[in-house]
């Protein structure tokens, strides 16, 4: 029964996954008949992307999810010192799963001959800045918090804070359908579920997201072009002030971020489970529902890496 209830929440991720492509589909066929040339515009390609993957399906799968048993998680407020060592954090988990990424897909491409190509820098380097802040900082952070944490933990916890973390980490990760993403994906994706759970407010993780969101794509934009600058000797002091600025920021972060964790760490506790597990990864995992969910995003991620 229990196996059968993950096994539910597995096929509803597929099917979101899965409307998410059938409605890219249709949407770009209609364009298409309109005028095909559009479609070579990233802002359009982008916009496309935000409809079919997170207002479109959205209904469904709300509808989906509301005939699962759900749980309402106690709120409690954080203060202000809180919330910047949880940022700390955060940017932490982001880099140490970039490291992890890179030298993994580094690894990948030397064995393959080929370059991995990373799709989220694509559309950062080839869109305007207003769609970046738009798509990847606002409505991408509110829509994912909402369907891989709100919806998801408040389903699970009743099996415990560490399945539902495991699964919201695991989900968010494999649903990005890349490499390039899955690591920081699965490490930022467990601490958002982990400040949802503390917390009972998905306003925390979502605006944690929006931050992680705006430093990687206009933050670390800006810094880039300002090292660039300097590089060629075209650079001004706006620029040496640039890159100071972010030397700092980083800095205090990493300190700030691997001191709390280190701090934080074993003193982690979570309440006792409504409904506790005798075997929780086999019984999460280890059902129909969630095998096809995992097999179809791994073919996805080895179809983007271009081994298939």
């Amino acid at each position: 029964m229990k196996k059968k209830y993950f096994s539910k929440i597995g096929l509803n991720y597929l099917i979101l996954i899965l409307l998410t492509v059938i409605f890219q589909i249709i949407i770009v066929k209609i364009v298409a008949v309109y005028d095909i040339k559009i479609l070579n515009n990233y802002n359009i390609q982008t916009t496309i992307g935000a409809i079919c993957s997170y207002f479109l399906p959205l209904p469904i799968f709300i509808y989906l999810m509301n005939k699962l048993d759900s749980r309402t998680i106690p709120q409690q407020s954080i203060n202000k010192i809180t919330f910047i060592k949880y940022i700390s954090i955060t940017l932490v988990l982001m880099w140490i799963g970039n490291i992890i990424g890179l030298g993994i897909t580094a690894l990948i491409s030397q064995l393959i001959s080929s370059e991995i190509i990373n799709p989220i820098k694509q559309i950062i380097n080839h869109q305007s800045i207003y769609m970046n802040i738009l798509i990847i900082c606002i409505i991408a952070p509110v829509f994912e918090e909402i369907i891989f944490r709100k919806f998801l933990i408040d389903k699970t916890i009743k099996y415990g804070a560490k399945i539902s973390i495991l699964l919201s980490a695991l989900i968010f990760a494999l649903f990005h359908g890349n490499l390039n993403q899955f690591f920081y994906a699965f490490l930022m994706g467990g601490f958002f579920a982990y400040v949802y759970i503390k917390t009972g407010k998905i306003i925390y993780p979502i605006i944690l997201h929006m931050i992680i969101n705006f430093i990687g794509s206009i933050v670390s934009t800006i810094f880039i072009n300002s090292i660039n600058h300097l590089i060629s000797s075209t650079g001004t002091p706006l620029d040496l002030f640039i890159v100071m600025l972010y030397a700092i920021i980083v800095l205090s972060a990493i300190i700030i971020g691997i001191y709390t964790i280190l701090d934080k760490y074993g003193k982690i506790k979570f309440e006792k489970p409504e409904i506790t597990l005798n075997n929780p990864i086999k019984t999460s995992l280890i059902n129909v529902g969630m095998i096809l969910f995992i097999i179809y995003t791994i073919l996805k991620i080895i179809k983007s890496i271009g081994l298939i």
